[in-house]
This record gives C-alpha cells, sequence and structure tokens, in this order.
C-alpha cells in the first residue's frame, strides 16, 4: 500500500495536475498550512485526506505529516505540490516496492521548467532528491533544504519529476525566496560553526558530496558570484540560453539574500 503526502499552501494553480498523476496510490495525504485559496477545495474532488497543521519549518512539517499516514501503508511517496509524477516514473515505482525489499528509500532526479523550457544545465541537474521510502524507514531533519535520515539502503530511481516552480509567476518566486533566505540564513549560523567532513567529499553518495560543497562554499568570499560562475559556466548553464542566464541570475540574487541575512544575523 502506498500513501502519497504532499505539503501544500495556497497550490491552486498546480495541486490538480498534480494530483491527476497520483491516481495510482492507495492513499493521498495534503497536509495543508491552511491554505487562503482553492487549494483545499480543488484538491477533495480526488477523494483526499486533509489534514491541517501551520507551518514552522520544512523538516518538522514532513515528520509530522508522516505521523497521519495510514497505518496499513508500506511505502510513503514524499512529493511537492509543484511536482508531476510521469508515467514512467509511475511504472518504475510500481516496479520497485515490489522487487526491492532490501532498500529502504528511493530518490529522484527532478527537470526543473521555467517558461516551458527544461532548465537542463542551469538548474544544476542532476540533482537527487530523496522522495520514495518505506513507513517509519526515514526521518527528516534540517529546516530548510531537508535531509532524509535512513539506516537502511538507497537506492537511485532512472525516471524524473518534473517540477514547476515558476508556476505561480515571478513575483512569488521572488516572495517565496525572501522567505527561504531567511530560514537558510539561519541554518547557514549553525552549520558554518560545524567541522566540514571531508569523508563526506569522498563518498559515493551524491546527496553527501552536495551537502560537503555546500558547506564548503559558506567558508567563501563573494559567494553568491561563485555561484553564480558555478551555475553559468561549470554546469554549462549558458547552453539553456536567455533562460539559463536568467535562472543563474536569480539563484545569484538569491545566495546574496541568504549572504546579507546571514551576516546580519552574525553582527547582532
Amino acid at each position: 500500500m502506498i500513501s502519497a503526502v504532499i505539503l501544500t499552501y495556497n497550490e491552486q494553480n498546480i495541486i490538480h495536475d498534480c494530483l491527476r498523476n497520483l491516481q495510482f496510490v492507495d492513499e493521498i495525504l495534503i497536509f495543508d498550512s491552511f491554505s487562503t485559496d482553492n487549494t483545499i477545495e480543488i484538491a477533495k474532488k480526488f477523494n483526499v485526506k486533509v489534514k491541517y497543521r501551520k507551518f514552522d519549518n520544512y523538516a518538522s512539517q514532513r515528520n509530522e505529516a508522516l505521523k497521519h499516514v495510514n497505518q496499513e501503508c508500506d511505502w510513503i511517496l514524499m512529493i511537492d505540490a509543484d511536482e508531476i509524477v510521469t508515467e514512467n516514473l509511475k511504472n518504475e515505482i510500481l516496479n520497485v516496492i515490489i522487487s526491492n525489499n532490501d532498500i529502504s528509500m528511493f530518490r529522484v532526479r527532478r527537470k526543473d521548467m521555467f517558461e516551458g523550457k527544461w532548465l537542463k544545465y542551469s538548474s544544476g541537474y542532476p540533482t537527487w532528491f530523496p522522495r520514495l521510502f518505506k513507513k517509519g524507514h526515514v526521518f527528516v531533519e534540517r529546516e530548510i533544504n531537508e535531509e532524509y535520515i535512513t539506516k537502511g539502503k538507497t537506492l537511485n530511481l532512472k525516471n524524473h519529476l518534473i517540477h514547476y516552480p515558476f508556476n505561480k509567476g515571478l513575483h512569488w518566486w521572488f516572495i517565496k525566496h525572501n522567505n527561504y533566505s531567511q530560514m537558510e540564513a539561519l541554518v547557514m549560523v549553525q552549520e558554518v560553526a560545524m567541522p566540514l567532513n571531508i569523508s563526506l567529499l569522498l563518498s559515493a553518495d551524491p546527496t553527501k558530496r552536495r551537502k560537503f560543497y555546500k558547506r564548503l562554499s559558506y567558508h567563501l568570499p563573494f559567494r553568491p558570484f561563485i555561484v553564480f560562475i558555478s551555475f553559468y559556466f561549470f554546469k554549462l548553464g549558458f547552453l539553456d540560453g536567455l533562460k539559463g542566464y536568467v535562472f543563474c541570475r536569480m539563484r545569484m540574487i538569491y545566495e546574496s539574500m541568504i549572504q546579507l541575512k546571514f551576516n546580519e544575523i552574525k553582527n547582532k
């Protein structure tokens, strides 16, 4: 039995498409932060279970949501409201949960879409996100850009989620990332004081290597500009054309917001 868990807040633009592609699961749990638009009205057309909780951070929100999953569920598909499960990914999920009983968690890559174009290079693809795991085998840590902790084995799936981070427009993206930058700055204050774990760099796990590089970047001068150079040139973001350049600029702005807020917090 599979339960899909979706955190929501004002997702009326995308929630229909998200839920329409989840009809293969046995239960859909909408864990809502008191949406003020038509998210819940649209969701209820798909026979979902709805729970409400005031949002504080992503880790605690996801961990609390997991407590409300049907006790008979064996697997949990944790996706975001702006992510779409493709037909190929659906078929792969249904296959792996039968043939991989010794695996606790599966990771998935996303195709980030911007104005109808897949940002294959400028988005930092491929980045792996834990999305499918056995009930009771995973705990979520870190308030934002969460880390999924499991003692069991982890595998990567071949197929992709389609991600629509701009489904509410650029204005909303900047509002969202203004909030994200405050959360990230607060976490950065904690993590910058921690010693760098060099063993993560040597790990075969791409998420652990990404964690190392992220924490390493905290110590670099001109970090926002370095992020732009990394994504636009070294990760070949220029191959995405004008949209790739715009996205890399936006990423640099986001990192600048984090850095400024980090400096403000440290100087208080």
